[in-house]
């Protein structure tokens, strides 16, 4: 379908869960946290779409969605580690939050060109990581997190 391979089609459906996910946690609770419900839900499908990308060679090895993925993995660590311990003492919450909102960046928009590029049929939406729309979002997605740190921080001192 779509000429994706089942590890493909796997990745995208499960890719689009946590891409669901992550927008109604911060609709919900203003940041992404694993210790929410849809915040678990949109970790644990970043992690298998990220795993089953390692498996997904469309452009004949080993090359940047695959890097990207790595670096999602690594964010997706520190924003465990902020989150369950004090390693980065009073700027946790904002490491966390910064750091579970980043694999937007990181995997929407060259996810979104990987969906995008085969749909509609014949004349895709967005060709490449240049299109304008596309950095209409990555702004988009970067005032959100500069929203929820600003949020955050609000919050700390209101407990102060």
């Amino acid at each position: 379908m779509f000429g994706l391979t089942l590890p493909g089609l796997l990745h995208t459906a499960i890719s689009l869960i946590a891409v669901a996910a992550g927008p109604i946690a911060l609709v919900r609770y203003k940041h992404i946290s694993s210790k929410h419900r849809v915040g678990k839900v949109h970790v644990v499908m970043t992690i298998f779409t990220d795993v089953i990308a390692f498996s997904i060679f469309r452009h004949g090895g080993f090359g940047e969605p695959h890097a990207s993925d790595i670096v999602t993995l690594v964010v997706l660590g520190v924003a465990g580690a902020a989150g369950y311990s004090n390693l980065f003492g009073p700027g946790s919450a904002c490491v966390q939050t910064v750091s579970y909102a980043a694999p937007f960046l990181f995997q929407l928009i060259p996810g979104a060109t990987e969906t995008t590029t085969p749909l509609p049929l014949g004349a895709c939406v967005w060709r490449n990581l240049d299109a304008a729309a596309l950095q209409v979002v990555a702004a988009a997605l970067l005032i959100a997190t500069t929203l929820q740190v600003r949020w955050l921080r609000a919050k700390r001192r209101q407990q102060a």
